[in-house]
């Protein structure tokens, strides 16, 4: 069973259940969730975790007993994985039940960053009427124009929901490879500026005269060099 939840809701259980049960963080990096009593990542930030263990991960198959853990937080990690269908059965081997944290088609789409741009090898969505996991290869259908700053500072704040997928699974993840993205024109960063500057100009005149300030400046540092 895998189920939509709130990443608020997963560390108030983590946090009633701390003292009985055995939590995995993996995929941790520097500063996994602090009720986990394990971190594994396939780098070693052991120098991270001094008061927890540190286990580093080097190969498909988890270093980790049938059963062993209580809880699996995985947040931001299976879509670096290249092989989705081993990883999951592996998360569902070492633990009964977990949580998934995933980029929404959206973030991925619009975060200027090599780990979302070179890193990331799926995109997720969730069937909430069949409660079932969607993966499909990555595929860059918006020219991202975002910053990892501005998407934590402000973004991730305010549009949660539109940015992350928030899973909780007990027993099994239902899971499955589909193509549910829609072939269409990709925006480029280009036209996305021209717009908005097209948007301002004709809304407010002062704005009108710093950008064509701006424009003439920048012209004229063409010329000059």
């Amino acid at each position: 069973m895998i189920t939509r939840t709130s990443k608020e809701h997963v560390l108030t259980l983590l946090e009633k259940n701390k003292n009985d049960w055995q939590i995995l963080d993996i995929g941790c990096n520097q500063d996994s969730v602090e009720y986990a009593q394990t971190a594994a990542d396939i780098v070693n930030f052991s120098k991270f975790y001094k008061n927890k263990k540190f286990v580093l991960i080097d190969s498909k198959e988890l270093p980790f007993r049938d059963g062993q853990f209580d809880f699996v937080y995985a947040s931001h990690v299976i879509e670096h994985t290249e092989d989705v269908s081993y990883f999951i059965k592996e998360i569902q081997r070492i633990s009964k039940q977990g949580y998934i944290e995933l980029p929404t088609m959206l973030e991925d789409n619009i975060i200027l960053s090599d780990n979302s741009i070179k890193d990331h090898k799926w995109f997720f969505q969730f069937d909430d009427v069949n409660k079932i996991l969607l993966a499909e290869r990555k595929k860059q259908l918006i020219e991202p124009f975002i910053t990892h700053g501005l998407l934590f500072n402000s973004l991730r704040k305010n549009f949660r929901s539109s940015l992350v997928l928030e899973l909780f699974w007990e027993k099994e993840i239902n899971f499955k490879f589909q193509n549910f993205s829609i072939p269409a024109k990709k925006p480029y960063f280009y036209s996305i500026v021209k717009k908005y500057l097209s948007y301002r100009i004709r809304n407010n005149k002062l704005i009108t005269m710093v950008l064509l300030f701006i424009l003439i400046f920048f012209i004229a540092n063409i010329f000059i060099s």
